[in-house]
Parts: structure tokens; sequence; C-alpha cells
């Protein structure tokens, strides 16, 4: 069997590998990259180049600073500051003077990846990033004419995630190396370049379309599944979503022998037509991706009885939060019983949705699935490379998928002066899924200002605080006055004892001394 399992393995390895280099990555975005300074580099449509499908882009904003190149590729996390072009004039220690911030930084390809460049890039203060190609397109021939190149590319790279992107949160572009050498040339001779980097979300009207693709045992949509409920809620029928399903296509990979059997051992469904990878890469235990594939047919099929109609879909996500909670692990994945008890916790009828799995043409023998057909079809039109990916307008998301970042791609999504009540109150609130459930922002607004019900208990707080303070010293002053009199009095009054009164006459001076803390004079 081990030798079975490992065929098994490099088939489907060798499919995903083919779906990585055919697939485009979609432009949605309208991202653009325009140099405004100086003038005999300004382009009306700006410059061809690729987005990163990590860092978070300001949507519906844009970045517009100086360019500095680093003459480096970036790849020592200990990155010189000193160094690169325009030049700077030098400080007291005879060194030229740091990049002034805020600034746009373009550095070299080539070294290490595209994630480990802008991590630098964003230590050392970058508020974005131009990555300078070092390979000419093989289409470009000024570019191989000019560089004389016997080595080109057929299109530019994907700048994908390694997998460690989740810290980066500056935006960074690839610029293509006809158009980068230009830029380079310019800069080195101390000329300044002022460059901006735009993007902008379709905006065709009231309401806004978000997808998500993910598969479900994928871990980095996990926070984000189990957070977004209340904020689709509070979006209410202003935005529709629709989460999908990331199917292998088992006949692509190789997965279908020519005889209808299944290649793939138990990574597929269906006689190897529908696949997906196994999560803890054993066949012979665990989950299974068929378990995958039958997972997300589950899925599929509760979004078409309780989410599609809407749009909101809250039963859908209330039960992949308590599949999360009481299925998500190999011993319960593929349980039916977990499967019951989920539907039975979430007010999902079971039986409707078994139903529907099996109507769409079920997950056994050499029959094709309705459901899963059309998600492969839908994956191969929107061109989804990255897992997971989410879509706001059928515009790709780039940086990290939280709560946040879609929420604030959802409310750049809508035609100006649309936007619902939840955006308004909540787009700029530090607890926006806090502000989205209780409708109301409560910690303050992230432009500087405060809540008033913040300012208030704030200010009632100082006041109670040196009203304390005062209070406290007040006291402190009189006891000390009143120990100091005491003290004069301990030591003057019984000379005069002996030498006048008697052992009955009364002395109000010494009562007082005796009596902390009170005064017998009126």
């Amino acid at each position: 069997m081990p030798s079975f399992n490992n065929l098994a393995l490099t088939l489907l390895a060798l499919s995903v590998g083919s779906i990585f280099a055919q697939a485009t990555t979609p432009d949605n975005v309208s991202s653009r990259l325009a140099i405004h300074i100086p003038h005999s580099l300004f382009k009306e449509n700006g410059y061809d180049h690729r987005e990163a499908l990590f860092g978070i882009p300001p949507y519906g904003g844009s970045i517009a600073q100086n360019l500095y190149y680093a003459d480096s590729n970036l790849c020592d996390s200990t990155v010189d500051t000193r160094r690169g072009y325009p030049t700077r004039p030098t400080d007291k220690s005879g060194k030229m003077e740091p990049w002034p911030s805020p600034y746009i930084l373009m550095v070299d390809r080539g070294g290490c990846s595209f994630v480990q460049k802008v991590r630098n890039a964003q230590r050392s203060g970058a508020a974005g990033v131009i990555i300078a190609d070092n390979t000419c397109l093989c289409s470009d021939q000024d570019c191989l004419s000019v560089n004389q190149a016997t080595n080109c590319q057929t299109a530019e790279p994907i700048m994908a995630d390694d997998g460690s992107g989740s810290d980066i949160s500056v935006p960074a572009f690839l610029m293509f190396k006809h158009d980068a050498d230009r830029v380079k040339d310019e800069v080195m001779k101390d000329n300044m370049v002022q460059l901006e980097m735009a993007w902008a979300l379709p905006s065709p009207d009231d309401r806004v379309e978000y997808d998500l693709w993910t598969v479900p045992t994928e871990n980095i949509s996990k926070e984000f599944l189990t957070t977004f409920k209340d904020v689709a809620k509070a979006l209410g029928d202003r935005a529709y979503f629709t989460p999908h399903q990331y199917i292998y296509d088992g006949i692509k990979s190789g997965c279908m022998g020519k005889d209808g059997t299944n290649q793939c051992y138990n990574l597929c469904t269906n006689n190897g037509r529908y696949c997906a990878t196994d999560p803890d890469d054993d066949l012979d235990q665990g989950i299974s991706g068929a378990d995958v594939v039958e997972e997300s047919l589950r899925r599929i099929c509760i979004w078409k009885h309780y989410g599609e109609t809407d749009g909101i879909g809250l039963k859908w996500w209330e039960y992949v939060n308590d599949f999360f909670l009481r299925c998500d692990n190999p011993d319960f994945f593929a349980n039916k019983d977990c499967h019951a008890d989920v539907f039975k916790q979430t007010n999902i009828d079971g039986q409707v949705i078994e139903q529907c799995m099996r109507d769409s043409g079920g997950l056994e023998h050499d029959v094709t699935n309705a459901f899963l057909e059309a998600e492969i079809d839908a994956q191969k039109r929107r061109g989804v490379v990255v897992l997971p990916t989410a879509f706001v307008n059928t515009a790709a998301i780039r940086g990290a998928l939280t709560l946040n970042t879609v929420f604030g791609a959802i409310c750049a999504g809508y035609l100006d002066g649309t936007e619902p009540n939840v955006c308004k109150k909540c787009a700029e609130c530090p607890d926006k899924l806090e502000c989205a459930s209780k409708g109301v922002c409560t910690g303050g607004s992230s432009r500087g200002g405060v809540s008033f019900s913040t300012f208030a208990t704030s200010l009632l707080a100082v006041a109670a605080a040196i009203g304390g303070v005062g209070f406290y010293y007040h006291h402190r002053s009189q006891r000390d006055m009143r120990e100091q009199v005491r003290g004069i009095l301990a030591e003057y009054m019984p000379l005069e004892d002996q030498e006048g009164g008697g052992v009955g006459d009364y002395n109000p001076a010494m009562e007082f001394s005796r009596r902390p803390g009170e005064s017998l004079i009126d």
C-alpha cells in the first residue's frame, strides 16, 4: 500500500502544480501604479504591474510618496537605510541620512521570496514596496533588445504568499523590468521620483457581493469563519455572501484511470472525479481527501437551503462554527453521529441536507455531481490560486483573511453615498465585531476622537482622583499640625503645672494634647 499511497499523493501534487502554473491572478482589483514626477515618466494609464497576494492595501485609497531605490534585493533582515538613491546629505556622523519617512521603497527581485523582501522593507519603515523585475518578458522586444537578453519569461510571476506573510501590512507591486530600469536610472541620477499606488474596488450599486473560497480543513480562515456571523447579520440584505468549496478536478489530475477506476486511493470520490488533498498526509488513517470532499458537498447543500435565498445564511455560519467546536478532529470529522449532533444544535434538517447531497449526484460510483462540477467550473473562471481567497465585487482581497480586512473591503465596495449604517458606524471603530453586534462603537474612533461615554467617564474619574488626593492631603496636614502642637504642649505645659496649678485645675491645652483628632476651641 505505501507505494500506491505515494503514487496517489504524487498525482495530486502534480495536478496542484499544474493549476498554479496555468492559473492567472484575477486583476479585478483596479490597482494603479502611476508616476507623477518627473513628467518624463508619466503615463496616462499608469504602469503595468502585478499586485502582491499579501499585505493590506488601503481599498478605495492610495499611497503617493517619494520613491527610494534600495540598490539591494533586501534579503538581509538588517536593512541599511543609509544607502541607495537618490543620495541624501550626510549627518554629523559623516554617513548619508536614512530614507526620510514616509517613502515607497524599490528593491530588486531575486535572492529570496517576495514575502521576505516586503517584510524587511516594512521593518525599515516603508509605506509601500515596488519590486523591480530582473527578467524581460519574451513579448517585450524593446526590453530584450536594450538588455541584449538571452533569457526571458513568458509571463510575470504571481506574487504569492509563501505561508508566512500574515504579519505584513504594507502593500507591494511588481514592476516590469523595462519600466523599472527607467525608474532606477532616474533616481540613480539623484532625481526624485514621486510614485502613486492606488486601489479601487468595483462599486456598481448599493449592494456588495462577497465570496470566500476555502476547504473545510483549511486553518487560516477559521478565525474569520468563527467571528464574521454577527457582521454578516448587521450588513443584512445590503451584502450578499457566497461560500465556495475548492474541489480538485480528479480527471484533470489523472486520478481517474482510463478504465474509470480511482487511481488516487481515498483522496477522491466518484471513482476519482472529485478530489482533495489529505490534511494530515497519511492515507491510511485520519481525515482523508474523500472525507473533505464529502464535508464540502454538505456545506454546499446547507448554503443552498439555508443561505442562498437571503445571502446572509445565519444557519450556515452557525453550522460551520459548531462543526469546528464538535467535529473538527480526526476522530469525528467524518462521524455521522457528530454531524447529526451539529444539525440538532443548529436547527438544520439533516435529512433535507443528506437528500440534497444525493440528488446532486452523490459521491459514489462514476457519476458526475452537479454541485461539485459547478464549483470546479467557477474556480477556473475566477482564477482561484491561493486558499483561502475572498472576493468583494469580484475583486480579490489581499492580505490576511481577517474580520477587519474583509469588513473594510466590503464597506469600500459600495457606491459613494450608499454605505449601510453599520459601515458608517463601525468602519473606523477599533473593535468592529463589538460595534457590529451592538450597533454602536463603544471603544472610540480610530480617527483620534473618543465616544461621549468614554470622555464623561474619564472626566469623572479624573475629578474623583483629584478630589481624593485633595481630601487626603487636607486631613494629613491637619493631623501633622495637631501632632506638632501636641509635641510643643507636651514639652512646655507640664512646667506650668508644676509651678502654678493644682492637681484639680483644668488646662484646656493639656486636654487638647490628650485627645487626638478633636478640637476644644469653638
